[in-house]
């Protein structure tokens, strides 16, 4: 059972571009049984072009039907709702992609759904490490633009964040990220947030006050 959730360039250190990655993706489909299931977002681009290179398992596309924290599932017999127990769209596509997966090794869908309330997360992921003075401190491991817009899009869904602020706090330690490979969307994928501290790693060889530029006095 593989999940096929999203796939954009990354790991500039090791691919010369997204095509590079995208042929990888198509030797890890070949490897998954004729019986097996690819459970796919029907929405990414760069997914369609890696199953049009070849695909022989059974093939479920999945999408949160533009719903930003719910969705429905169609099986064929009876829609199911659910819930998803994180905040943002990418966790609501996280939850639908471990239910179609949860059905697919045999788990009834009103039991894999009766179990997401229990689901708190993991390590680093939106991860509360601590609050003092009312200020709420939280880790996240989003090293890539996507992934900083979606966190902070997850937070602005949040009861704190319309009676507070949020200040983002990124330090560029990905290769990728200190080679400057992101830098056109940096500013963008940060622009939600109340104000931006970004760490200006002397090892970055580019002007990270030029990047940060199109956030104005918010970014430091």
């Amino acid at each position: 059972t593989l999940v096929l959730n999203n796939l954009e360039f990354d790991h500039g250190d090791i691919f010369a571009d997204l095509a590079a990655i995208e042929r990888q993706f198509q030797h890890l489909v070949r490897t998954v049984p004729g019986q097996g299931a690819l459970l796919v977002n029907a929405n990414d681009p760069a997914l369609a072009r890696v199953l049009e290179a070849g695909c022989w398992s059974e093939r479920i596309g999945f999408g949160d039907r533009d719903q930003p924290t719910h969705g429905v599932l169609d099986w064929g017999l009876d829609d199911w709702a659910f819930t998803a127990p994180l905040p943002g769209r990418h966790n609501a596509m996280n939850t639908l992609a471990a239910l179609l997966a949860a059905r697919h090794v045999g788990i009834a869908p009103g039991q894999a759904i009766e179990a997401l309330p229990a689901f708190k997360g993991i390590r680093r992921r939106l991860e509360l490490r601590g609050e003092a003075g009312g200020v709420r401190v939280l880790d996240d491991f989003a090293h890539h633009p996507t992934a900083i817009a979606a966190s902070l899009q997850a937070l602005q869904e949040t009861p704190a964040a319309r009676t507070g602020r949020i200040l983002a706090v990124l330090e560029p330690r990905s290769n990728t990220m200190r080679q400057g490979q992101h830098g056109d969307r940096l500013a963008a994928s940060l622009a939600t947030a109340d104000a931006v501290f970004v760490l200006a790693d002397p090892v970055l060889d580019w002007d990270l006050g030029a990047v940060l530029a199109p956030l104005g006095e918010r970014a430091c």
